[in-house]
């Protein structure tokens, strides 16, 4: 009676564990989440990526709009952080269309917009500069001035 017992109970588990097992493998949500560049400054463009989303699905943060991630074996989305995001530390939220769970990642957003480079002249000279520009050219307009009457004075007195 005792051996009978023990097949049921040895029956059971294995039951459940094979009931269980679908359940494991069907959750398989988001997962690998990575974040190019890690540090962003404001108004600039992040990249995400993230495997485990076969049919899409969404990157939400408080830092930028939500974005949809493209389907494949390895996601990716690109999302534009906001102007006015305060600086400091924010999470991101990724979540597969075909399921619940959802995985999140770290990023830090900068201070500033970084370098005005290539913007090909549209910040013009402040007052400042226009003043020390000027100085500099009246001082070396004085300096050949005098060069030249200094050469010209040298030139007649020995002719």
């Amino acid at each position: 009676m005792r051996a009978s017992r023990a097949y049921a109970a040895t029956a059971l588990a294995c039951t459940t564990v094979a009931l269980a097992a679908p359940a494991a493998f069907a959750t398989n949500g988001p997962g690998n989440v990575t974040v190019n560049p890690y540090s962003v400054h404001q108004g600039s463009t992040i990249s995400i990526a993230a495997t485990g989303c076969g049919h899409g699905g969404t990157v939400t943060s408080n830092a930028f709009s939500q974005v949809s991630l493209s389907a494949g074996a390895k996601g990716y989305a690109s999302a534009r952080i906001n102007d006015d995001t305060t600086p400091g530390h924010y999470n991101l939220a990724v979540k597969c269309s075909d399921n619940a769970m959802v995985a999140t990642h770290r990023f830090t957003v900068l201070a500033g917009r970084g370098a005005h480079g290539g913007l090909g002249g549209s910040h013009g000279p402040s007052d400042t500069d226009v003043a020390v520009g000027a100085s500099l050219v009246a001082s070396a307009a004085l300096g050949g001035a005098i060069f030249v009457a200094r050469r010209r004075n040298a030139v007649g007195g020995r002719a």
